[in-house]
């Protein structure tokens, strides 16, 4: 276990690697030297936005010109996602009006999982209709503009929220890729707890856009058709597994309480099911993405969780466990390539793609929203 000395530099560290990892125009990459991840992400970005904002109530901290740098580094992505809301409004508006009118899906009219620095589409062939991401992102909005007393609201951002709300409200039960840009042709139950998120945030920032029939019947369909035959949430309707994201329906989508039973009983089948021998959680049991290692992410995610139901020990073991597989500069990866659940696929991977991304930012924002929420704790 690292001593409290090397833990104050992760954390320092994990600052540094998200401040870099911001472009001029606002958008994080999700990892600064892995090709594939030379993007950003909605997902991505607003847990990193979060963890900038939550620490940003602590104290500021210098970089470059600014002297608030993390709230400004978050404002800045929050504009670029605005930013790219609205460039695209026309395709939108004609999605929301074909899902009104029970026509087919067209993805060149919906909104892009990711996107380059400059706003613009990634490279074809990638699974990009998410839904999560938009959800998160207005989520992660609201709880800035309430950190950062921001009001009124731009009006470009209060265009943005109008119009990805009522998007999301149109395809909320649309089959889309899920966290892990996989099963397309799913409804995830984490998806729709982001999904979720998103229509109360947007309604708690613009209150005239009364979503709560919508939210209630999100909730419904998630009560009635995203359970187990034990009763825990479900990866996605009709399976009977669960998933790493799922910790999010409560942490921090509130869809249910962190308490909840049904919450519990899943946070329960996911230790038993996707903890990992020595530390960290899959993904997912039939998980093969570079042979199906231990996520940290999932894991601090997990300790997240377990800060919100007062279960302190369990969450600082998690912590410590995630600071020691922060490699010699201080760079915490993606997963972990031991105790692989499918050994045979990591060659591949790592021939195909390169080496397991590291460091993953959305790993650091992780470990920064822990450490804030722990102290919150104390």
């Amino acid at each position: 276990m690292r001593n409290p000395g090397q833990c104050e530099n992760l954390y320092q560290k994990s600052l540094d690697v998200i401040l870099k990892a911001q472009q001029p125009g606002g958008a994080y990459l999700a990892c600064p030297v892995m090709p594939d991840y030379q993007f950003s992400w909605f997902r991505d970005g607003a847990y990193i936005s979060y963890a900038l904002t939550i620490d940003g109530q602590r104290g500021s901290v210098m970089w470059g010109k600014s002297r608030a740098a993390q709230w400004e580094s978050a404002g800045r992505f929050h504009e670029w996602c605005a930013r790219i809301i609205n460039r695209r409004s026309d395709r939108l508006e004609r999605t929301i009006a074909r899902a009104r009118q029970g026509l087919a899906l067209v993805l060149d009219d919906t909104l892009n999982a990711r996107y380059r620095p400059d706003g613009e589409e990634g490279p074809q062939g990638w699974p990009e209709f998410q839904l999560d991401g938009p959800g998160i992102w207005l989520w992660s909005l609201h709880q800035y503009v309430l950190t950062a007393h921001l009001r009124p609201l731009p009006v470009a951002w209060e265009r943005a929220v109008d119009l990805t709300a009522r998007y999301l409200a149109a395809l909320w039960q649309t089959p889309c890729h899920d966290y892990w840009e996989e099963r397309g042709g799913d409804v995830h139950i984490s998806t729709l707890a982001s999904i979720f998120a998103g229509l109360n945030a947007a309604q708690a920032l613009l209150p005239r856009l009364n979503l709560e029939a919508t939210m209630e019947a999100i909730r419904d369909f998630v009560l009635r058709k995203g359970l187990t035959p034990a009763g825990e949430f479900s990866k996605a309707v009709g399976l009977d597994a669960v998933d790493g994201s799922l910790i999010s329906v409560a942490t921090p989508c509130r869809l249910v309480p962190p308490d909840d039973p049904i919450m519990r009983r899943t946070i329960a089948r996911i230790e038993r099911e996707l903890s990992a021998p020595g530390g960290g959680i899959y993904r997912y049991r039939e998980d093969t993405y570079y042979g199906g290692g231990p996520w940290i992410l999932l894991a601090l995610w997990l300790a997240w969780y377990y800060v919100e139901v007062n279960e302190r020990a369990r969450a600082e073991e998690i912590l410590a466990w995630a600071a020691d597989q922060a490699d010699e500069a201080g760079n915490l990866p993606e997963q972990v390539n031991r105790s692989l659940l499918s050994p045979a696929h990591y060659a591949p991977w790592v021939a195909q793609r390169g080496p397991i991304a590291n460091p993953l930012v959305w790993c650091h924002a992780k470990y920064l929203i822990v450490r804030r929420k722990m102290e919150d704790m104390r």
